[in-house]
């Protein structure tokens, strides 16, 4: 068997050289999903490049209310950041579904995010508040939106050398909220069978201005439903216009049948909790 060699570079560019200069490279962020395909034998690197030892991987930082996170940042810390759990609790909330206690203190969200499970809890609600990912690579730094990172189960648009530098959350306008559910079959530490994050600004009258709705598990990637934002544009976010995102939701949802749940129950369910999401960040709204 092939030796597996172990790097923790100090910089951003030591580290673009190591993910570059190997085949079948691999980042360890918090490795919570790494370790696990490691000892499966599911996956076989040559170099894994630990990426914590670089100051911006394990920092958060504010500017003008614009966030940004490291994409080795665990999820406690996250939990632990007054003013991020503020401004963006439905960020937080999917961060803090991912394992138990111990799983927080190492997972990331820039890890779950490069993990490309369809179930990611921390996706959704990141694409539902239009997060942008620094990515690093041999040719220097460019943005990408969250949602174009995973393209499949498993698989992300990154090309050789590049990794997730960090997460940028924008600046919050007055009256908005943000909020993440998932359905699973057990009370905790459980794959969701079906997860929506949902973000919404409203004006001075409690009319809703801006929305993005997002979908998790129910198809090869995090969905965003475009049809779903607009049910709730334009209203007071009612009971008609959270009926009309739930049906948004149902229609776009392309799940599929397996032991959590069969395409008819997971086709309910994402308007049944984006329904509930959509709730939870309008009484968000309501009060900032």
């Amino acid at each position: 068997m092939d030796t597996l060699r172990y790097e923790a570079p100090g910089s951003v560019d030591e580290a673009v050289a190591l993910l570059a200069g190997a085949d079948g490279s691999r980042v360890l962020a918090g490795g919570t999903d790494l370790l696990v395909q490691l000892r499966a034998g599911m996956i076989s690197p040559s170099v894994v490049v630990d990426i914590k030892k670089i100051p911006e991987l394990t920092s958060i930082s504010e500017k003008d209310g614009v966030f940004t996170v490291g994409a080795a940042v665990p999820g406690a810390e996250l939990s632990e950041h007054a003013a991020l759990c503020k401004a963006w609790p439905g960020v937080v909330e999917g961060m803090d579904l991912v394992g138990s206690t111990q799983i927080q203190g190492r997972a990331s969200l820039g890890g779950n995010l490069c993990n490309a499970s369809p179930a990611a809890d921390s996706v959704p609600a990141m694409i539902a508040a239009r997060a942008v990912c620094i990515i690093a690579g041999p040719n220097g730094k460019r943005e990408a939106p969250v949602e174009d990172v995973a393209v499949g189960p498993g698989k992300t648009s990154l090309a050789k050398g590049e990794f997730v530098v960090s997460i940028r959350l924008p600046k919050r306008p007055p009256h908005s909220g943000d909020a993440y559910l998932r359905f699973i079959p057990r009370t905790e530490m459980d794959i969701a069978v079906v997860g929506a994050g949902v973000s919404l600004t409203l004006d001075d009258s409690g009319t809703c201005t801006d929305a993005r709705v997002s979908l998790g598990a129910v198809a090869a990637r995090a969905l965003i439903v475009d049809d779903a934002a607009k049910a709730l544009i334009g209203t007071k976010v009612d009971d008609a216009a959270l009926e009309a995102l739930g049906a948004a939701c149902s229609a776009a949802a392309k799940p599929i049948t397996d032991k959590r749940g069969t395409i008819e129950f997971r086709t309910k369910v994402s308007g049944v909790m984006a329904r509930r999401a959509a709730a939870i960040a309008l009484e968000r709204a309501r009060s900032n």
